[in-house]
């Protein structure tokens, strides 16, 4: 049995899955920018916060580490309208993702900080830093510095899971190609060009990775170690 490959035909939709790619890169990007920052929050409370606020943060990460990225944007897109709160499809997505990559970021976070050795805080304190530049300059960068390769593929991983939003009818890249696959009835070459516009994706966002630590790290690549 042979098969005829037909690429033309799913081609010929090649704006429809362009523009779910963009969608899926808009909502990575939002996702990382807002994640990190709650990431970087809940991390500094959970190493430095009280107790009530550490075992909050604790649940929480718990909480969305140990249940699927699906069931939490079902309950914030259609649990939530059932009981009378409703939001975009695409605001439930983003918050979603968020929420779910927010507690990744956490414990990637609260392992760089508390790498930090007591003894820089003691010769930071020697200097006369106030605390907010010893947090700054002497904890969170060099956290920030360690973990940024588990921070890099952490979101690479993100753009990628984020593919199962279009069970909740995000129309990202995925769930573009749903359509393709209606149209054409090329289910095979659909993947194939699916699978070669993720992996794109992909490279396209560990070299802006790289790049970007190059930049803001550049301790890393004077010694050799950046990404």
């Amino acid at each position: 049995m042979t098969y005829q490959f037909d690429f033309a035909s799913v081609l010929d939709y090649a704006p429809l899955l362009l523009h779910g790619a963009w969608i899926t890169l808009v909502l990575s990007f939002w996702a990382t920018v807002v994640g990190f920052v709650m990431g970087t929050a809940c991390a500094v409370a959970r190493t430095s916060g009280p107790k009530w606020l550490q075992m909050l943060v604790g649940a929480y990460v718990e909480i969305i580490r140990n249940t699927p990225l699906l069931i939490q944007a079902y309950f914030l897109i259609f649990g939530l309208a059932s009981v009378g709160v409703r939001m975009p499809i695409m605001v439930g997505a983003v918050i979603a993702l968020v929420v779910n990559i927010g507690s990744y970021t956490t414990e990637v976070m609260r392992a760089g900080i508390e790498s930090i050795r007591t003894g820089q805080l003691e010769a930071a304190d020697c200097l006369g830093l106030s605390r907010t530049q010893t947090f700054l300059h002497v904890v969170l960068r060099p956290a920030m510095e360690r973990v940024y390769p588990s921070l890099s593929s952490l979101f690479i991983l993100l753009m990628l899971g984020s593919s199962v939003l279009s069970a909740v009818g995000v129309e990202e890249l995925f769930g573009t190609s749903n359509q393709v696959q209606s149209a054409t009835y090329r289910n095979f070459e659909v993947f194939i060009v699916l699978g070669a516009i993720y992996l794109g994706l992909t490279l396209v966002l560990r070299v802006g990775f790289w790049a970007l630590g190059q930049v803001i790290f550049p301790r890393r690549r004077k010694l050799g170690t950046a990404l």
